[in-house]
């Protein structure tokens, strides 16, 4: 009875496992351990405090600039911004999405930043805004082989988030020089984040405003400014569908355009 009374008492305390194969006694103190000898240590010297680390200052716009003014072309363009860690975008994204089409072409086509798809394939409109894009140009007689696809911003931003007013200005010098290196004759800016990249203060207008109303906007290594005509980013024209007849109405202007420059 004493030992059903002892497992009953450690029941209603919580001992339900037996972790030992044979059962102690915990009735009686088990005998102190017998004391160990140390000998006496010197007192370690004290070390001297160290100076706290000073954070690290992430490039701006102007180093972006130094750097993009560097590069003779489009390749060394390019594995430049791949080395950039000025923007945070870069380590929240897969990869840089550079550019697509034909590198000298008369027409370059400016978006906005990649999406999901872009930032997984590693190309400027590749998903569904990108398919209306093809079939925007097609209507036109246009395909990307003819024209050249970049973003004012090259990495995704974090839950496809429009880029911020910095993340802007940090990436412009590189899209400057991209523009630069390729020399077309005119620019297509999709949405408002190009459109103010690319028009600056004008830019501030708004896209529904400036759509379908060709702009001179300067490029830094340009001589003579280019030729710019603001419209709305396909992803738009796919949640607002109604908004197709004023693109057609631009992309009608563009062809004129492409008309005169043949």
């Amino acid at each position: 009875m004493e030992l059903l009374d002892a497992l009953k008492l450690q029941w209603e305390w919580g001992a339900d496992e037996a972790l030992l194969d044979m059962p102690q006694d915990r009735r009686h103190a088990p005998p102190p351990a017998p004391l160990a000898f140390k000998a006496p240590q010197s007192p370690a010297p004290a070390r001297p405090a160290s100076r706290a680390a000073a954070p690290a200052t992430l490039a701006g716009p102007e180093d972006a600039a130094r750097l993009a003014a560097g590069c003779m072309s489009l390749g060394e363009l390019e594995e430049a911004m791949r080395g950039f860690s000025g923007c945070a975008l870069r380590d929240t994204a897969t990869q840089l999405v550079f550019a697509d089409g034909a590198p000298d072409a008369r027409l370059v086509i400016v978006g906005e930043a990649p999406g999901g798809e872009e930032d997984r394939i590693g190309k400027p409109f590749v998903g569904p805004a990108g398919q209306l894009l093809d079939r925007m140009l097609g209507s036109i007689g246009l395909d990307r082989t003819k024209v050249r696809i970049i973003n004012a911003v090259p990495w995704r931003p974090p839950g496809n988030r429009a880029p911020t007013e910095a993340e802007i200005a940090l990436c412009l010098p590189f899209l400057h020089r991209q523009i630069a290196l390729i020399a077309p004759k005119g620019l297509l800016t999709l949405g408002a984040v190009a459109t103010k990249g690319l028009l600056g203060a004008e830019g501030q207008s708004g896209i529904r405003r400036l759509r379908g109303q060709w702009r001179q906007t300067r490029i830094e290594g340009l001589t003579a400014p280019l030729p710019c005509l603001p419209s709305y980013h396909p992803a738009y024209l796919l949640r607002i569908p109604l908004a197709k007849r004023e693109s057609w109405q631009d992309l009608l202007q563009l062809r004129a355009w492409i008309e005169t420059q043949s």
